[in-house]
């Protein structure tokens, strides 16, 4: 097998410092989030759909490719419906993860995120008739027990960590479908453009009734927020950047950096309480979550050995 050149060694190491640097981001969001009070969970979501929205256009302008866009949405209808649906998606997504942070709920946020690639494989399955190998089914069945089990010991769903996961995989779903039709920095306009009226809406409707916090501890709250735009784009551009240089399978294992820090900074920085009941939980889908590292890690080894052949 020819050793990859230097150009492709260099190549990697951006790819690993890019997903790296965009797990880790997503893994701070807690403290960004916390440090916004008291703005409620509307309010941020709202704020971080128009700022997006600023810096990606700006971007686009800047690159040329404002008008482009534009146009290739207005000729493919189906493709705009599609990026719409997407954007309404992670809307919820955004909104509850803000809600279980705001709400001191950081750690069923976690969970929500531990969750996702077992949520995305089980998705596979039931909508794009993906097929399973042994030790997915594996990994599916005992992060279902897990969801089980913590309904039954907390008399409830534990809808937050249900609901992140579901979303999220769902996203990634439609992305999929999406494939290349548009780059991620042209994905993320449009979805925010679909947005910005919900969040124009709700800004306008906290402003009439005197409870937005925009004005509060000027400057410094008004630029935090003003700063969601750049906090939010930023991991995604640097996602796609490694997306683009190094295997899904190294990026597959680097995301658990991302619920790992929330769930420190929620119990160890916020003073969240988690039982210990749910600790047993935690257990049993960080299991679900070994088992699924190791097929990838498998198949990853199989595929080269195959290449090789």
């Amino acid at each position: 097998m020819t050793p990859p050149s230097p150009d492709q060694q260099r190549s990697h190491r951006l790819g690993l410092l890019a997903a790296w640097s965009a797990y880790l981001i997503w893994g701070l969001f807690p403290l960004y989030f916390h440090a916004l009070e008291p703005s409620g969970a509307w309010e941020i979501l709202a704020h971080r759909i128009v700022w997006t929205l600023v810096v990606c256009l700006g971007v686009l302008l800047v690159r040329g490719e404002l008008v482009g866009l534009a146009r290739l949405l207005r000729s493919r209808p189906r493709l705009a419906l599609a990026v719409a649906l997407a954007a309404y998606v992670i809307a919820v997504n955004w909104g509850v993860y803000v809600y279980a942070v705001t709400q001191g709920r950081t750690h069923e946020a976690a969970l929500g995120y531990f969750l996702n690639p077992i949520v995305t494989i089980a998705l596979g399955v039931l909508v794009l008739r993906e097929t399973l190998r042994p030790l997915q089914w594996v990994a599916v069945a005992i992060g279902a027990s897990a969801g089980i089990y913590l309904a039954v010991v907390a008399g409830t769903v534990p809808w937050i960590s249900l609901v992140l996961a579901a979303s999220f995989a769902t996203y990634g779903l439609i992305k999929k479908r999406l494939g290349a039709s548009l780059p991620a920095l042209q994905s993320l306009s449009a979805e925010t453009v679909a947005l910005a009226p919900l969040a124009a809406g709700v800004l306008l409707w906290l402003g009439l009734t005197g409870v937005s916090t925009f004005t509060l501890d000027a400057p410094l709250h008004p630029a935090l927020l003003v700063l969601s735009g750049v906090v939010t784009a930023v991991p995604l551009v640097l996602f796609a950047e490694s997306a683009r240089r190094i295997p899904l399978v190294t990026i597959g294992l680097i995301q658990f950096i991302t619920p790992v820090a929330q769930l420190v900074i929620g119990l160890a920085l916020l003073g969240e309480h988690m039982p210990s009941s749910r600790w047993v939980g935690f257990g049993i889908v960080w299991v679900a979550l070994v088992v699924l590292s190791v097929d990838s890690v498998l198949a990853a080894r199989r595929s080269r050995v195959s290449r090789r052949g």
